[in-house]
């Protein structure tokens, strides 16, 4: 079975693996019961079925994955557990009337009188920060429903910068949070840390995924991972890192647990087996890119509200320095299309206002402009051709999911 560990102040004891509901849901659109197929249904339960019998005790979704609470809804009463935790993840609103319909509106869906663990979903901007914890704001409602015994635990997740994490977690409302960080992606690290100074319990969202597509790994990272998967590689890092508690598994059939199993299995070896798979891949970027550029490439970049035409340059080299450097692709296309339609769940735009304006009546960018607010990084002058290069070849429908977990 899988162990588990005490998730912050919570108490609650925590499997390392949870299942995530992202990926079993019918249809993104929230369907009537009457549209919902019976071979789907079949396939929600046949996921949780084998992930209770693996011991992943806790099951998150959010209240607007599609169907997916109401298939787990459904799902959950034709496969009882008694040692289930169930969490979901509610969006902030400046209105704290329609944050509580849609709260309970995912309580309707799940069919259910308690839920053991509420997030805000998605605190990405300051005014969602505010509308929460503001006098009579989003916080209260969640605080009214817990004396009411219907919510165990608050937390929030969040695909914020940095500094506004660091101002939820010293707020001290939440009991836990959802973050994002995993091999590939270090730069909320202060995050984890503060989290454990408050004693916050830390679930990793979909690190298979936003890990960098492991799922469907390119032969370069296959090599370089080898003999692990890089699923388990990446699995095996982030539970290594005592801050973590738990990490998502964002499984469509009981099949995509397999891997997950694997990591957790050889968890007590992570000290051998992560450092040559880590020295290997830190290698491959210094062959592909060079010392000058992994050491200085994110120094004197402007944040992208700064930036002419929003372009996210901080995102768009982090992508440049995974693409050469592992052979991303897929992963690097799917967040490149995701730039300019993520809203604030993914916020600026990519570089096509630079390079290629027109296709999209975009305001154009120039190779000048750039350089101005390019002045203080090492490579103002190598940036725009990146950019050039990056867009031939990423550029194209996106395959991402917004605000996905």
């Amino acid at each position: 079975m899988i162990p588990t560990r005490r998730f912050g102040r919570t108490g609650l004891p925590m499997p390392l693996l949870s299942l995530g509901g992202m990926r079993f849901q019918q249809s993104w659109s929230d369907l009537p019961p009457a549209e919902l197929l019976d071979a789907s249904q079949a396939q929600v339960e046949a996921v949780l079925r084998a992930a209770r019998d693996a011991g992943l005790h806790h099951v998150e979704t959010a209240r607007h994955y599609g169907t997916s609470e109401r298939q787990l809804g459904l799902a959950m009463a034709r496969c009882p557990d008694p040692r289930r935790l169930l969490q979901t993840k509610v969006p902030p609103d400046v209105d704290p009337a329609r944050f509580e319909a849609e709260l309970s509106l995912s309580f309707e869906r799940l069919q259910v009188e308690r839920v053991d663990l509420v997030a805000v979903h998605g605190i990405n901007r300051p005014d969602h920060l505010h509308q929460t914890l503001r006098p009579g704001g989003c916080r209260e409602v969640l605080d009214r429903w817990q004396r009411q015994g219907r919510i165990g635990h608050v937390g929030f997740s969040t695909h914020a910068p940095l500094p506004l994490i660091l101002e939820a977690i010293a707020s001290d409302a939440f009991d836990y949070i959802n973050l994002h960080w995993y091999y590939i992606r270090r730069d909320n690290t202060p995050a984890l840390q503060a989290a454990r100074r408050h004693d916050m319990g830390v679930f990793l969202i979909s690190p298979t995924d936003k890990g960098g597509h492991l799922h469907s790994p390119s032969p370069r990272l296959l090599e370089l991972c080898a003999p692990l998967h890089p699923i388990v590689f990446n699995d095996l890092f982030c539970l290594a890192t005592p801050e973590v508690h738990t990490i998502s598994v964002g499984a469509a059939r009981p099949a995509d647990l397999d891997l997950h199993l694997e990591a957790v299995a050889l968890l007590d070896q992570a000290a051998a087996l992560v450092p040559p798979v880590d020295a290997r891949l830190q290698a491959a970027l210094l062959d592909r890119h060079g010392a000058a550029w992994l050491s200085s490439w994110s120094e004197g970049l402007p944040d992208w509200p700064q930036t002419p035409g929003e372009i996210n340059l901080p995102v768009l080299l982090w992508l440049h320095t995974l693409l050469e450097g592992w052979d991303l692709q897929g992963f690097c296309r799917a967040r490149y299309g995701l730039l300019g339609q993520g809203g604030h769940w993914f916020p600026g735009q990519n570089a096509a206002a630079f390079v290629d304006p027109g296709a999209g009546g975009l305001e154009p960018v120039s190779a000048d402009d750039l350089r101005r607010v390019l002045a203080a990084s090492p490579w103002r002058e190598q940036i725009p051709a990146i950019l050039r290069d990056l867009h031939h070849r990423l550029a194209g429908p996106s395959v991402g999911r917004l605000g996905s977990a």
